[in-house]
């Protein structure tokens, strides 16, 4: 329906009556965007840090991104995957050579939940190629505490969170979680059935969990004692977004490891829906690891399209050729040396990679606040709330953790007005002081 049909129903009313109720929605109504700003159809304006939850990497109606998105729709919005549009290729290529530097090819499809199914996929068909000793096929995938892989039924199964499965059994069986983190555990937890490990170098929706060195090392070096596939969820963490352009490599010295899968989405369209998995060029039984899924094994209707191919290009070329990763890292390393020096006992620390930070609150102290008990809220909605009346968008990463993902085009004077915005707030949850 046209905006005509309802001139005087608010948008509130509409959603109540029309949208399905599966999103906890924030009281805003958003009308538009430009940059790192977000306003309301009642003209109020915010500053937006919560960055659509890691994907808008350039901001709101980036230039790269309006002139990509009107080439490409003048050109040819679709076209079958039966045939080869070269947008496709060049984002694969630019995907291979310049973000992970090492030969493979890419599969695109339209979300991170999508991507990660395309990782199981995967490692299945791997282990009918690369089976146990006696020739039976390996099934298992290991994953770790705290994770998330996105909300298909493969997806869930993946993820190591209760609040994400209940009630959506049974599950597709297959996967054991592990303790993130935990080198002992991961050693301990890898037998003849398994397969492959899937993680995020840094985990967004379990609270801002960033992987040790020698978490990733030992991963790496179980993958090359017993075959399996290394396989990284970088939809949230990936693309620059934790301070360089890979997210395990912003974990520490990781440089030289190279997973043996990547899946990515998010900020790969910087708001445009796509999602892309890179499998590596490496052996797998008889053939190679990126010719496993081949003609009638995936796919994806949309998947790849040159409208969003053309988009996640720019969205690409832009965050390398600008020098985004290092940006971020900076604006970073700046921000959580600002927020340790608030001194508020409402933040036990902050923590997290370049612009992928979690504040993680103390629940004691926030529920000591005026209101906090009337309110029913997590200690991070109840934070949440009271930074969006201040002007500040953010999104929580569970109960304690009020999480920053800025677009990586943010500008000092933003960040410097995010910090004053967020430190007032929190001074007058406390009553004033810190």
């Amino acid at each position: 329906m046209s905006e005509d049909a309802y001139p005087d129903t608010a948008t509130a009313e509409l959603f109540a009556r029309y949208v399905a109720p599966n999103y906890g929605r924030f009281a805003i109504d958003a009308a538009r965007g430009e940059g790192c700003v977000l306003w309301d159809e009642e003209g109020r304006r915010y500053l937006d840090f919560g960055g659509g939850v890691a994907v808008n990497s350039l901001g709101h109606a980036h230039p790269a991104q309006v002139r990509a998105l009107g080439r490409a729709a003048e050109k040819m919005v679709h076209c079958s995957n039966l045939y080869r549009p070269r947008e496709q290729a060049l984002l694969a290529a630019a995907l291979a050579e310049r973000v992970v530097g090492f030969p493979g090819k890419c599969f695109f499809c339209n979300s991170g939940a999508e991507a990660n199914e395309a990782l199981i996929k995967l490692a299945r068909r791997f282990g009918e190629v690369a089976p146990r000793a006696n020739g039976e096929p390996r099934r298992e995938i290991v994953t770790f505490t705290g994770s998330f892989h996105g909300r298909t039924t493969g997806g869930m199964a993946a993820t190591a969170q209760a609040k994400i499965k209940a009630g959506f059994g049974p599950l597709m069986p297959g996967f054991k979680h592990l303790p993130f983190n935990d080198v002992a555990a991961l050693r301990a937890g890898v037998g003849e059935d398994t397969v492959g490990v899937l993680l995020e170098p840094v985990q967004g929706e379990g609270g801002i969990h960033v992987a040790d060195l020698e978490f990733l090392g030992c991963a790496a070096d179980l993958a090359r004692e017993h075959d399996l596939l290394l396989m990284f969820d970088e939809i949230q963490c990936g693309l620059g977004r934790c301070g360089e352009v890979n997210g395990w490599q912003a974990v520490g010295d990781a440089r030289g490891i190279v997973p043996d899968a990547i899946s990515w989405a998010k900020g790969l369209g910087g708001g445009f829906p796509i999602g892309a998995t890179w499998f590596k060029d490496r052996p797998a039984g008889d053939g190679r690891l990126c010719d496993l899924l081949g003609p009638g094994s995936h796919g994806s209707t949309y998947g790849g399209s040159p409208l969003a191919s053309t988009v996640g290009l720019a969205v690409v070329e832009t965050i390398l050729d600008e020098g985004l990763p290092g940006r971020a890292r900076e604006l970073g390393e700046r921000i959580v040396a600002a927020a340790e020096g608030w001194g508020s006992r409402l933040v036990r620390e902050v923590r997290g990679r370049g612009l992928m930070l979690g504040f993680v609150l103390d629940p004691e102290a926030v529920a000591a606040c005026d209101g906090f008990a009337e309110s029913g809220r997590t200690p991070a909605l109840f934070v949440i709330d009271a930074l969006h009346k201040g002007g500040l968008l953010t999104v929580p990463a569970g109960t304690d953790v009020v999480r920053w993902l800025p677009p990586l085009t943010v500008s000092d004077a933003e960040v410097a007005e995010a910090l004053e915005r967020m430190e007032v707030v929190l001074a007058a949850l406390t009553g004033g002081g810190a």
